[in-house]
């Protein structure tokens, strides 16, 4: 996600020269500080061990018998938009309502909602996964007429364990090279018969030529888009540069989740606009491409916010049944960001006139550090 999540300010190996020196700058500035005012930075940017600690407990273990506020902060967890995470839970009897949360929009990269809504339908099969899990099935309904509310009405039952529930806390958008190892045939079933819901229609690409032609895409719509002014913009105000602005907001796009060192949340646009461009970015997505197992290729069979939601249930599903089997995958959504790169990914999918909604590569990668999200306080409605 994006259903976009990228962290674009990785520092590449041709560059680490230059990053050295902008990071020897950026120390020489922070020594004619002062002592006091350099400790201070230190102290806002945090440390990895707390940020660990922290993330931990967001993706704690669910409580054998949940009240609302912790079914919700299991579905917070899911994948969304430059993890924005743009919803709103309401709670009521036996009822948890989800609603887009338009404050949270991404208006560039996402001008009509699309991922916003593809992340409500994770957020709702996050939902349903959990609750099933302790006892408490139901049913998800889309409302049109609410505005693209999810309803998800529950009540007892036996609870139904699942290797899908079990990996929610261990997903997670692994946005760095993986090792090139192929999937066996029997978890690429798997993947495929997770990934299917009705009203969605999933490709697995695995052959060479067709990934290699889908990586010519995302690399085609990344450099539109780190030429674009307000795009870039817009990224920079998600990306959160160490673990105590990630923690403060609990949002963004994490730097070090994706390899990049901690930085001051000053020095860190600094090296942003001095080391990232659209070459950069476009070698590093060709490579971790390269390095990647295989493709899924999601398609509702409408271009409505109710198949956004399905969209976004069945990319979880696949993500979840991914980690089940040890597996990593990562959003690589620029031939869907970018409407001229459609027409060419959906023929190379064989449909050829859908509108394509979501791009995920998989295969074996390192774990990374988790983002982070927001208090369930936060996400509820008052």
């Amino acid at each position: 996600m994006t259903p976009s999540s990228r962290s674009a300010h990785s520092v590449r190996p041709e560059h680490r020269l230059l990053g050295r020196r902008n990071l020897l700058i950026g120390a020489a500035g922070l020594a004619g500080l002062g002592g006091g005012a350099f400790w201070e930075i230190e102290r806002r940017m945090g440390s990895s061990a707390d940020y660990g600690e922290a993330v931990r407990a967001m993706r704690s273990t669910l409580d054998a018998r949940p009240g609302t506020r912790d079914l919700i902060r299991f579905a917070t967890l899911a994948p969304n938009g430059h993890n924005t995470q743009p919803w709103r839970f309401e709670a009521a009897r036996d009822r948890i309502t989800i609603r887009p949360d338009f404050s949270r929009r991404t208006p560039v990269v996402d001008p009509d909602d699309h991922h916003l809504f593809v992340s409500l339908g994770c957020a709702a099969e996050t939902l349903a996964l959990a609750a099933s899990s302790r006892g408490l099935g139901g049913d998800l309904r889309f409302d049109a007429f609410e505005g693209g509310a999810i309803r998800f009405d529950y009540g007892p039952t036996q609870p139904v364990g699942s290797d899908l529930f079990d990996a929610i806390p261990r997903r997670q958008s692994t946005r760095s090279d993986y090792d090139g190892r192929a999937v066996s045939t029997a978890n690429l079933k798997a993947l495929a018969v997770a990934g299917t819901i009705p009203g969605v229609d999933l490709e697995l690409i695995t052959d060479r030529p067709r990934m290699n032609q889908i990586s010519d895409l995302v690399v085609a719509g990344n450099t539109r888009q780190m030429t674009d002014p307000a795009f870039i913009r817009e990224l920079k105000t998600w990306l959160r540069f160490n673990p105590g602005q990630a923690l403060r907001t609990g949002d963004g796009l994490y730097g070090p989740a994706s390899g990049s060192p901690a930085l001051p949340e000053w020095l860190g646009p600094v090296v942003f606009d001095r080391l990232v461009t659209a070459r950069s970015e476009g070698d590093r997505y060709a490579g971790q491409m390269r390095s990647s197992a295989g493709v899924a290729v999601f398609i509702g069979a409408a271009a409505d916010r109710d198949h956004w939601v399905r969209v976004g249930r069945a990319c979880q599903r696949f993500a979840l049944q991914a980690t089940a089997l040890g597996l990593k995958c990562a959003f690589v959504n620029q031939p869907v960001e970018v409407p001229a790169l459609r027409p060419d990914l959906s023929a190379l999918v064989g449909l050829p006139g859908r509108r394509p909604d979501v791009v995920m590569r998989f295969g074996h990668g390192p774990e990374m550090p988790f983002s982070a999200r927001r208090p369930v306080a936060a996400v509820m409605a008052a």
